[in-house]
């Protein structure tokens, strides 16, 4: 039995994860605040204060190994990153970054995906809405991806803006 593609999503507090996570398994729950790993379906949201606290960084490395890609999270409406550069980099395995909020009038996503660019060397990075869907059925298929290489073609047979290849 081949044992099924799953993604973790790190960023900081209140960057989406818990609201995109729902979108993406399309339940239709309100967003709590994540307290501790959360394993749904083929998706593991994690808490913000892992990516915020370097403390916790053995976290995200150990969880890191039950999952096949990691998506790092840029809320569209912050100014700065709380991703080290070149973070992507030091966990083996397959990084797309995710611009989210990009709905909203706050969200400047020229910046967004710039900061994203430092924390993801190489890689896929989606816009994202969890409130218009924009993105979503992007991150689906990336995460079906199992090289660098199937990324990077099937972000290039996308006709829209919703995903780009750095």
């Amino acid at each position: 039995m081949m044992k099924k593609n799953r993604a973790m999503l790190i960023g900081s507090i209140g960057a989406g994860k818990s609201t995109l996570t729902n979108a993406l398994l399309e339940r239709k729950v309100e967003a709590v605040k994540t307290q501790a790993l959360t394993f749904h379906d083929w998706i593991v949201d994690t808490p913000g204060e892992y990516t915020e606290n370097p403390f916790f960084y053995k976290n995200i490395m150990a969880t890191s190994l039950e999952v096949t890609h990691v998506l790092y999270l840029q809320d569209g409406t912050k100014q700065r990153t709380i991703f080290p550069p070149g973070f992507s980099t030091g966990i083996n395995k397959l990084p797309i970054g995710v611009v989210t909020k990009c709905d909203s009038e706050q969200a400047d996503i020229h910046s967004a995906i710039h900061l994203l660019k430092k924390v993801i060397p190489k890689g896929p990075i989606v816009l994202t809405s969890s409130i218009t869907g924009q993105g979503l059925q992007e991150i689906r298929n990336l995460v079906k991806c199992n090289s660098m290489q199937e990324m990077k073609a099937y972000v290039e047979s996308i006709s829209d803006e919703t995903a780009i290849f750095v």
